[in-house]
């Protein structure tokens, strides 16, 4: 292989300008830090409210966790972004279109709220699991002790599921960090976008993407640790958390 390695290109300017290469990786890795914690805010509001949709003693509530789920759990990534940043605009009267078309960083909005409900649906998933793990007794006994459906929810049924699904939900939050690439379709200026960008520019293909790969890994690196402190912090004894 006729290739002419340069370790120092991350150090000599962009033609972007504002700095060198390696800042322009560092521009990218925060757009991916900042997408990824937001839509993964979305996915925990969304995914927990439809998991215990799912478990509700009504026909009602179970049919939309269901039809939900389904919805945003089988329809690929991409093609969600695409709908939500080219299609929905077409769809609603011409001003509320008009604005989001114009909308500043459409791009981060779009990936924000695509990521985040596809995600939902898989964390939903989890949730849903968590709770139809737990023993049927706790829900009647707290129902017994005269709490409502909602508090037994709030203050029996959900502390524990919660804790269940703490390690389905590390893998998650890393599969969703890992699709924030693909909002690169969309003109997200994410990591990887800013590793072509400065492929393209310097011919340097394999230094690029071994940085974005090391930034990735770093990333990763750090949520494992995180949620693995967080669930030794919430483990209880004799249950799957507990590490």
């Amino acid at each position: 292989m006729n290739y002419n390695w340069n370790w120092s290109i991350f150090w000599e300017l962009s033609p972007e300008g504002g700095g060198t290469y390696f800042d322009l990786l560092l521009s990218g890795l925060k757009f991916t830090i900042i997408v990824s914690l937001l839509a993964w805010i979305v996915a925990l509001a969304f995914g927990w409210t439809i998991g215990v949709l799912r478990t509700l003693p009504s026909k009602w509530a179970q049919g939309f966790a269901s039809a939900y789920i389904e919805l945003f759990r089988n329809i690929p990534i991409i093609v969600q972004l695409f709908l939500w940043y080219f299609v929905l605009p077409e769809l609603l009267p011409t001003a509320w279109g008009n604005w989001l078309k114009q909308l500043p960083n459409a791009p981060v909005y779009t990936a924000i709220v695509g990521l985040g409900l596809f995600t939902s649906a898989r964390v939903a998933v989890q949730t849903w699991s968590g709770i139809a793990s737990l023993p049927r007794g706790q829900l009647m006994a707290a129902r017994a002790l005269g709490l409502g459906l909602l508090q037994s929810y709030r203050y029996v049924i959900l502390p524990r599921a919660i804790r269940v699904v703490l390690p389905p939900l590390t893998s998650e939050f890393l599969n969703l960090i890992k699709n924030s690439s693909v909002a690169l379709t969309i003109g997200l200026l994410e990591l990887t976008a800013r590793a072509r960008s400065m492929q393209e520019y310097s011919f340097q293909v394999f230094e690029a993407f071994t940085a974005a790969t090391l930034l990735y890994l770093f990333i990763n690196f750090f949520v494992v640790t995180g949620m693995r402190w967080i669930e030794r912090r919430a483990a209880i004894p004799g249950m799957i958390a507990e590490r």
